[in-house]
């Protein structure tokens, strides 16, 4: 354990210290070619840095903070955008904290539509912009445009509550069908991959003062596959492959094709990248050649929410599914897609067989903590009477 503690620490150090170069390159280099030349060597060592890191939960969340969203966020400081880029500048702390915690400062929740919103449906200047910013949940008008923090203690305590459960029936797997734990897994890994992030965003928050947004928001009442992925999952990585990969990509082909229908290109373009991503990740976790069924997992979703947008656009939003019976139809694709094609990476990374010992290991701490105060308790009044 003092070997896994000691290589993750050294790996953190020396990312903050290459954070503390590149932001004195912002003060430094214009935006551009120079400042590019001076920040990408930092780039190439964060794809390589987690490596170095014994432990495998360490190595794997190091890969995602470095690998991905501070590379992808230091990309965007190159040209002066992203987080990291502000007037006036960045003080070395906020940078610091921006660069390598997935976290997001709350925005003013004031009503704005977007350029995707205008084209998804055609409206008059005089319709209502909460119906025009609403238009594929209209059972739930204020959802889209009302503030949100950090969710209550309380919800997270029932998460962490149910993967206390999942401990207990992964104990007893023995007697339970191969296809109902891996289906707890991909629950699993939701509730961890929450809960982790929330921790960052709540020693962020104590540290830096300031509102954050939360990094997920219910994902399995999402109505659609837009609603799921653009809206309410890993939003951390969403606002980050928006100015990163699908605003370029859409940028580019609108030049090509009618703009209305220049988005379908970068929501393919984006779920690649996300997809190849997720393979750099799972490679820096399991250290194996990847056989490319994240991608492709990705990719799947990618198209079939080509083909919901695709069909908004013709009906221009006058129909759709009520929540109640849309929800369960989307988590239920996500979550066969994610058995058939995602879990089976985080097996052979043996992610799961990890999580599993993890959450068994807690509970027999908690167990033996209880036994303990019990007894001690016993003795206690035993000798008072």
């Amino acid at each position: 354990m003092g070997a896994d503690l000691s290589s993750f620490l050294l790996v953190w150090v020396s990312a903050v210290a290459l954070l503390c170069y590149c932001h004195k390159i912002g003060q430094l280099a214009h935006k551009g070619t120079t400042r590019l030349l001076a920040i990408l060597p930092v780039v190439c060592i964060f794809l390589v840095m987690p490596l170095s890191i014994l432990n495998l939960s360490l190595r794997a969340i190091t890969s995602f903070l470095f690998c991905w969203l501070a590379n992808f966020k230091l990309l965007l400081f190159v040209f002066d955008q992203g987080p990291l880029s502000s007037n006036p500048p960045l003080s070395l702390p906020h940078f610091l904290a921006f660069a390598c915690f997935p976290i997001k400062i709350q925005q003013d929740p004031t009503p704005t539509v977007s350029p995707h919103d205008q084209e998804l449906v055609n409206v008059d200047d005089n319709q209502d912009l909460e119906k025009l910013v609403n238009v594929e949940n209209k059972d739930t008008p204020s959802q889209k445009i009302a503030p949100k923090g950090l969710k209550s203690h309380l919800n997270y305590a029932l998460k962490f509550f149910l993967l206390v459960i999942f401990g207990f029936i992964y104990t007893k797997e023995d007697y339970v069908h191969p296809k109902f734990i891996l289906f707890l897994y991909v629950i699993h890994i939701y509730i961890a991959l929450e809960l982790i992030l929330a921790m960052f965003g709540a020693l962020a928050r104590a540290c830096l003062g300031v509102e954050l947004e939360p990094q997920f928001d219910e994902p399995y009442l999402a109505s659609s596959l837009q609603d799921f992925w653009g809206k309410r999952w890993n939003l951390m990585v969403t606002s980050i492959l928006h100015p990163t990969v699908y605003s370029p990509i859409r940028s580019t082909f609108s030049h090509w094709i009618a703009k209305t229908w220049a988005s379908l290109p970068a929501v393919m373009g984006t779920f690649l990248v996300s997809g190849l991503m997720h393979e750099l990740i799972f490679y820096h976790i399991g250290r194996q050649k990847p056989k490319w069924e994240v991608t492709c997992f990705f990719l799947l979703h990618g198209f079939c929410l080509d083909i919901e947008i695709g069909i908004k656009r013709v009906i221009k939003g006058t129909w759709g599914l009520p929540r109640v019976v849309a929800a369960p139809l989307v988590v239920g694709f996500v979550v066969v897609t994610a058995m058939w094609l995602f879990m089976p990476t985080v097996v052979r990374c043996k992610i799961d067989a990890e999580a599993r010992m993890e959450t068994i290991a807690f509970i027999n701490f908690v167990e033996g903590v209880y036994i303990y105060l019990k007894d001690v308790f016993i003795d206690h009044n035993d000798h008072k009477f």
